[in-house]
């Protein structure tokens, strides 16, 4: 795909972030914003086990979506301890998916600060994900269309981002924030999704200790190349048009989601599918 490196910026001021990336809305990668941070040195699988072990966890893999699941319900729960093993004996498609670890240990929160970046954080939602070995979150964009600084710890992680001006190209599923599941954006089928090709996005590559800004509403898909985690911290939207869509998304969108999936069953998870297809080639002048 049309795909360039997200910018990389080994330090940055708070004046040359909101000037370059925040107020332009534009990704960047901060790679030595966290050194100071005790969960810089401290943050390893070994250390949450240790930590959050008997914590009971909800689990995601890559499964279609499917009727039988509401809104973002979990695929599986197991213990913290239990899955770090999963993670670390084999390659494994389950994730940890939005999980606010930080409230359920306390201790954690010690571990690091809000940056002074000139961002407002919203800071009851400091999220934690984690996933095994070639695991693979979705293309998506974010049900609040937050701007979003991503720190990564433990191991390496693909993430490939588009701006919302590139949704008309992703084969967006209508009543929903995912692109269609059977794209894989890093060898896509142009046959069978030909507006791919003129999507433009960006991709990077992040290490332990790194941060990645994903500006309000991107598209993100992020691909563990090895067992790791990472925490989101995540501000409002600045944006009236976004903020007003999240608003539609939470107060509404996921709820009538749900009851359709109630009501039709797999028919209405067959029916957006074909939909997303349809929409995208009519938007592009592509024939059906």
């Amino acid at each position: 795909m049309r795909l360039v490196e997200i910018p990389r910026e080994k330090k940055l001021s708070k004046a040359d972030f909101l000037e370059k990336y925040y107020r332009p809305q534009k990704p960047v990668v901060i790679e030595e914003l966290i050194e100071n941070w005790p969960a810089y040195q401290k943050w390893t699988l070994d250390y949450i086990k240790e930590v959050a072990g008997e914590k009971i966890v909800p689990l995601y893999d890559d499964r279609p979506i499917s009727s039988k699941y509401k809104f973002n319900e979990p695929h599986l729960k197991m213990k913290m301890a239990e899955y770090i093993d999963l993670l670390r004996s084999k390659p494994t498609k389950y994730r940890i998916f939005l999980y606010h670890l930080l409230k359920e240990v306390p201790r954690l929160q010690q571990d690091f600060k809000y940056p002074k970046m000139g961002m407002r954080f919203i800071k009851q939602l400091p999220m934690l994900f984690f996933g095994g070995e070639n695991s693979k979150v979705f293309m998506h964009y974010d049900i609040d269309f937050a701007n979003i600084f991503h720190f990564h710890f433990h191991g390496k992680k693909q993430c490939i981002l588009f701006a919302p001006s590139q949704t008309r190209y992703l084969y967006k599923v209508p009543h929903a924030l995912i692109s269609r599941q059977d794209i894989d954006f890093n060898e896509p089928d142009y046959d069978k999704f030909p507006a791919l090709k003129k999507a433009e996005g960006y991709i990077t590559e992040l290490k332990h200790g790194e941060t990645l800004y994903m500006p309000e509403g991107y598209w993100h898909q992020m691909t563990y190349l090895t067992p790791g985690f990472s925490m989101s911290l995540r501000g409002a939207p600045r944006n009236l048009a976004h903020l007003s869509k999240a608003v539609y998304n939470l107060a509404f969108m996921r709820y009538f989601d749900n009851y359709m999936r109630k009501w039709r069953g797999q028919k209405w998870i067959d029916y957006k599918n074909e939909q997303a297809i349809k929409i995208t080639h009519r938007k592009n002048k592509i024939p059906v």
